[in-house]
């Protein structure tokens, strides 16, 4: 057994975080897409037969009630606030991402007022931010401005109304400064909104503590929630008066069954709401969420271990891997990483794909990019070494 083999085992047996994984379904394979898609939380299937057979299929509308149905959103949105250093009555729980950034970014535009005329959108961006942003520009009469995080603090000004930033870069894994980044957006006069999806479950976010405007996540890839799983939207308190949404449902109505034909907007964050929520995914995500409630499990135990953990795979990788084979383009420096490492490498697709044959589970980001995510709750030490083995064998 090699010295890291060895190395991965010690790590492993003193691993504070190791007990949870046995929370959730596993085999032989390295998993490394949890970026993607979360492994299943083993308490998962049960609850959603229960959904399904008693609260569906015997209580059925009395569920509404009975089973907690009407208030899922809210009361789900309580439970994911402490993953992003949020206090309770800012997040409801619902809609896709992507719906979300829609009623953030209008919202926001809405903020700022009428005299503000550009939107500030990280030009790097996972691609639907992009798309929303300028639709969003089109139907509210503003401007995109495309420019890298980096360059965010020296474009702002009095015409900017919004700022649209992704929290981690989906390709690299570069973790950006959310603090600095929301200062800077609030010095100009400009509206804060931040996309969690590759951050909320792996790292601390401090929505309150940095006085974040609006935020939006999904829950399937760090928390577990199950393909498709519902998003959230964050609004925090002192701007919810002022929230705005251009999809006003009967779900946001101050009097939902009143059916009454003019708008008026109910308090606190359910005014996210939009329509029905989807019910059988969200109790699936309630039920994930729980394996947070163990002794020890916090999202700053397991920051550390998501850091170890990358570091422990970048060496593995220096040692395994010839050199030249690959380019790390995930930062070395912990404040600037997230939870994954991107390895650049001319014949990514064809690689990955012979790593996914031999039981390494990544995923692959075009043109050349090898990308590996790290969920501390389940990736152990000795995966992370077995993954950079295998890779090495296939660049040797």
């Amino acid at each position: 057994m090699s010295e890291l083999a060895l190395r991965a085992q010690k790590l492993d047996a003193a691993d504070e975080l190791a007990g949870v994984r046995a929370q959730f379904v596993l085999d032989d394979v390295v998993y490394l897409d949890g970026n993607s898609l979360g492994a299943l939380p083993v308490a998962v299937p049960g609850r959603v037969e229960d959904v399904v057979r008693r609260q569906w299929g015997e209580l059925r509308i009395r569920s509404w009630d009975e089973s907690g149905w009407w208030t899922a959103p809210e009361r789900i949105g309580d439970r994911i606030a402490p993953l992003v250093g949020a206090a309770a009555g800012q997040i409801v729980v619902g809609d896709s991402t992507s719906v979300n950034v829609f009623k953030a970014v209008v919202a926001a535009v809405r903020m700022a007022g009428p005299g503000r005329d550009e939107i500030v959108v990280d030009a790097t961006t996972f691609p639907t931010d992009g798309y929303i942003a300028e639709s969003a520009a089109r139907m509210t009469g503003r401007t995109v401005r495309p420019v890298t995080p980096a360059e965010v603090p020296g474009v702002l000004g009095d015409r900017t109304a919004a700022v649209l930033l992704n929290h981690v870069d989906y390709r690299t894994g570069r973790l950006h400064d959310l603090p600095a980044l929301t200062a800077a957006a609030h010095a100009a006069g400009a509206v804060a909104v931040w996309d969690l999806c590759h951050s909320a479950g792996a790292l601390p976010v401090g929505l309150d503590e940095h006085g974040v405007d609006l935020a939006v996540g999904c829950t399937y890839k760090y928390l577990n929630g199950g393909p498709g799983s519902p998003a959230y939207l964050y609004v925090r308190a002192g701007l919810q008066s002022r929230f705005d949404s251009p999809l006003p449902g009967w779900n946001s109505h101050a009097e939902p069954f009143g059916m009454r034909p003019a708008y008026e907007p109910a308090q606190g964050a359910p005014r996210g709401r939009v329509g029905t929520p989807d019910i059988l995914s969200m109790l699936a995500l309630e039920a994930a969420l729980d394996v947070w409630d163990g002794d020890g499990v916090s999202i700053d135990a397991v920051r550390a271990k998501s850091l170890a953990l990358t570091d422990f795979f970048l060496e593995c990788v220096a040692a395994y891997v010839p050199s030249g084979r690959v380019e790390s383009l995930t930062p070395l420096a912990h404040a600037e990483r997230g939870s994954q490492v991107a390895l650049r490498c001319p014949d990514a697709g064809d690689v990955m794909r012979r790593l996914i044959e031999r039981g390494v589970v990544g995923d692959f980001r075009h043109p050349d990019v090898l990308r590996f995510g790290f969920t501390p709750l389940y990736v152990g030490f000795a995966d992370v070494e077995r993954a950079a083995r295998v890779l090495g064998g296939l660049l040797t």
